[in-house]
């Protein structure tokens, strides 16, 4: 599959690609850090689009970000069940 090279590019293969809120938190998260990595690389090449490619980076690193504190929050949960049984 060719790299992107435009935030609209960007945006044709990441949509897509996009895991329902249904699957597993982890699916979930590593898809956020690879869309945040995938538009930090755009900012860089299509500097007409720079500043809106960097609100996407924020974006999906903000979700990766809540993603990671639900599973940290999971993780607490369960071994809190463990260790009280």
């Amino acid at each position: 599959m060719k790299e992107p090279r435009t935030l609209a590019e960007a945006h044709a293969l990441l949509s897509p690609l996009c895991p329902d809120p249904s699957r597993p938190l982890a699916e979930r998260l590593a898809f956020y850090r690879r869309s945040a990595q995938v538009y930090e690389r755009i900012a860089e090449i299509d500097r007409a689009h720079h500043h809106e490619a960097l609100y996407w980076v924020s974006r999906e690193r903000a979700k990766a970000e809540e993603i990671e504190g639900r599973i940290r929050q999971q993780r607490e949960v369960s071994g809190r069940v463990d260790s009280a049984g």
